[in-house]
């Protein structure tokens, strides 16, 4: 007799760990590590995922009392390695297991199981999931004598189109009425040969020509050091962390290519991650021209059923490479031998829902597990990572920094311009473009050559407000002040997405809710707004496409934009960070960022390091071609550290400022800081069990050195979909386990109705 250790598919803390059960013998070829299972708990049936199988019971537990495991839903989709990870992310990041298991499952597969009746077995519900097949026909040599009776014109007509070749038997059927049966009675006959073949959902392909970059003839010798240290850490096979920090078209992507080709040649593959969906492309692209089909992509904008067939591609042994953004780590690679993440200071890869993971601390807890390389890639590596570099081992690993600050071929890094826009202000400049920026734009438009425009904000403004009474429009629903669109006419909440329809100024329908004034203003900067003055600032022939969140909904969008954007003569390209970082486009020469100090005033204690990454980033996409670049920041704090180390090229202005104030203060990396929000329609009842979780958190601290419990407070966001939120936040060791104390503190709460719980281990988002 087998016994298996089952993760049970019931989110809630009360079930910490997994339950043993019997496997029967009919089913023991079945369960294996990473099958779903169904088995019976209190009196009903319930899902499971197997975290171990084992040929002898647990010690202390009477086998006869076992309950039988009922059913096999799935095949595996995780290894021993990957459910020893998903235990350690259980807790790591204070959540249930079977939270911490879910990432590791197929596309598409749900927690729900249904049967068509009641003596048939029960099925796993899946979203438009699992392989589809495509039947093929072919001419086999007995066509050659075959000669279909006079009254057979389908078979005829058959024959004749598999003459050019195979075809599948849809599209024959939609060419020739009846072809179908036609191809069955061919074959029955020997005269047609009809396979199966899988067919793969959608694709990737992309037209962007700097997509297709050459192999270089040589590389630098910075690209030469970071090859070298990532091989060594390949060939230690012990999880150590190589941290690539190279200035913005230093050919860090090509390392990776090199580094993968070596992978590939000792027979393991490779893990890559992207930040955003929107350099998807551009890197699929590159890794598919020297790569072909070994590559897979694994990203939200494909439906289930393509991210199936991706994902089934790995688990085959198909791919060895996998592409793709933060979910693309828990691909069923079977022997990674690297796992690299690009643009790794970005704040997209924290998970902002449960398990709330970091895709860099996984990567190395992976890394480990698996004895293969993490690699780091980044022009602005996030103050963690350079700490541990400096420090040289952490959790048993090691990290190293290797510098690439020269870009290939000897280009120059561009030349940094910091407007004052105070000084314009007093000078009487009035428009969103200051003159540096004005003029520099209109030479762009005279030599026929591309610029790129950030702004952080989408929608024609920031808000309205009145102009008699001060009132700001704010979403009844949360705590949050309406954007103005202009291209709908409507106020909408970037918070919960509601919308309401305004009138065309100065509509006397138009007032303001406060007073009734017609006198209400659009005050700050969207990118509808930047787009609509660009058009008056620039002649005719100059194209501008506009990227952000509105003109991205669609599947496909980011290419397609990029993709008319790379065919443009003559282009500005306006949107929010997602074009800041990856995208490379020779052509661009000029980089202007419309206001600076979006991010800088936001009470976060991070605010500072994003905006010198997004600067610094976004000023890297000019002049990567032959051609020299220029980059103009706009900004109401031009003596602020981050403004003043982009203008000179030079990190340690800021971060020798930052690294200063974050060790007062005992902010990470000095510390480990997490975040529990507490949310509920009853603020009462929020403001009970906000107060109850400090004091159980308190008590079980106690004294203990380099711990801090700050609050309980009102979130920045105190009320969002009309539900109050209140955190609670803890400052920790960093060698220190916050993950075990907060999970057993908020389970101590017992279920409280009403009230929802999330605890955010390594806070990225303080709002």
């Amino acid at each position: 007799m087998r016994y298996a250790s089952i993760a049970l598919d019931i989110p809630t803390r009360a079930l910490d760990g997994t339950f043993s059960y019997a496997v029967p013998e009919a089913l023991a070829q079945d369960v294996a590590v990473g099958a779903t299972v169904l088995v019976s708990f209190s009196h009903r049936l319930a899902v499971g995922y197997v975290m171990g199988v084992s040929e002898e019971a647990p010690e202390g537990v009477d086998p006869g009392r076992l309950l039988p495991v009922e059913q096999v839903l799935a095949p595996p989709a995780f290894d021993e390695a990957s459910a020893r990870l998903a235990s350690w992310m259980a807790g790591e990041y204070a959540c249930p297991l079977c939270e911490a298991v879910r990432p590791f499952l197929a596309p598409g597969q749900k927690v729900r199981v249904t049967r068509p009746s009641e003596d048939a077995p029960w099925e796993l519900v899946c979203e438009r999931a699992g392989a589809v097949d495509a039947r093929w026909a072919a001419l086999t040599p007995s066509a050659n004598d075959y000669v279909p009776p006079r009254t057979a014109s389908r078979q005829r007509a058959v024959i004749e189109a598999l003459r050019q070749g195979p075809q599948r038997v849809s599209e024959l059927s939609a060419t020739i009425p009846g072809a179908s049966s036609a191809v069955s009675s061919l074959a029955r006959r020997g005269v047609v040969a009809v396979e199966t073949r899988r067919v793969l959902r959608g694709g990737e392909g992309t037209t962007l020509s700097s997509a297709q970059a050459p192999r270089p003839d040589r590389l630098t010798a910075g690209q030469l050091a970071a090859l070298s240290a990532i091989d060594e850490a390949r060939e230690a096979a012990r999880g150590d962390v190589v941290l690539v920090d190279g200035v913005t078209g230093s050919g860090k992507t090509e390392v990776y290519l090199a580094a993968i080709e070596r992978a590939l040649a000792a027979g393991r593959g490779a893990l890559v991650l992207v930040p955003e969906i929107s350099l998807t492309a551009q890197t699929v692209g590159r890794f598919r021209s020297r790569f072909g089909d070994d590559v897979a992509v694994l990203h939200s904008r494909l439906s289930a059923g393509e991210r199936f067939d991706q994902w089934d591609l790995v688990r085959a042994g198909r791919a060895r490479v996998v592409v793709g953004a933060r979910s693309a780590l828990f691909a069923p690679l079977a022997d990674p031998g690297l796992i690299i993440i690009d643009e790794e200071h970005e704040g997209s890869y924290k998970q902002d829902k449960s398990p709330r993971y970091h895709a860099r601390e996984v990567a190395a807890r992976m890394a480990a597990e698996r004895g293969c390389a993490l690699v780091l890639g980044s022009a602005t590596p996030s103050l963690e990572s350079l700490r541990r570099c400096r420090e040289g081992v952490f959790r048993d690993a090691r990290w190293r920094r290797v510098e690439m600050p020269e870009r290939p071929a000897g280009a120059a890094l561009p030349r940094v311009t910091v407007v004052d826009m105070a000084e314009q202000f007093r000078g009487g400049g009035r428009s969103i473009f200051s003159a540096p920026l004005a003029e520099a734009l209109r030479g762009v438009a005279r030599r026929r050559e591309k610029a790129v425009l950030m702004l952080n904000r989408r929608g024609f403004a920031n808000f309205l407000m009145c102009r008699e009474c001060g009132c700001v429009p704010e979403c009844p629903h949360c705590s949050t002040a309406l954007t103005y669109h202009e291209r709908t006419h409507a106020l909408v909440c970037h918070t919960c997405g509601r919308a309401w329809p305004v009138r065309a100024f100065p509509d006397p329908s138009t007032s303001c809710p406060s007073c009734g004034s017609r006198y209400l203003a659009a005050f700050g900067v969207g990118t509808q707004r930047v787009e609509d003055e660009l058009a008056m600032l620039l002649p005719e022939g100059v194209e501008i496409i506009r990227m952000d969140a509105d003109t991205t909904r669609e599947k496909g969008a980011h290419q397609r934009l990029l993709e008319r954007f790379d065919a443009a003569e003559c282009a500005v390209l306006v949107g929010t960070q997602m074009i800041a970082k990856g995208l490379d486009f020779p052509e661009v020469t000029l980089v202007g960022v419309v206001n600076a100090d979006t991010m800088l005033k936001l009470p976060d204690f991070r605010a500072a390091e994003r905006t010198y990454d997004l600067l610094e980033q976004v000023a890297g996409r000019a002049g990567r071609g032959g051609r020299p670049g220029e980059v103009i920041v706009q900004t109401y704090w031009a003596t602020h550290p981050a403004m003043r180390a982009v203008a000179a090229h030079d990190r340690a202005v800021f971060l020798d400022a930052e690294l200063a104030e974050r060790a007062e203060a005992s902010y990470p990396p000095f510390s480990r800081l997490s975040n529990v929000v507490v949310w509920g329609r009853s603020e009462r009842g929020v403001r009970a069990a906000t107060d109850e979780l400090a004091r159980a958190v308190r008590e079980r601290l106690g004294e203990a050195p380099g711990w801090e419990v700050l609050g309980p407070a009102d979130c920045v966001k105190a009320r969002v979909k009309d539900q109050t939120r209140r955190h609670l936040m803890v400052k920790a060791p960093v060698d220190a386990d916050p993950g075990a104390l907060l999970g057993a503190c908020v389970g101590s709460l017992g279920r409280l109705r009403g009230i929802n719980i999330a605890v955010d281990i390594d806070a990225y988002d303080m709002l």
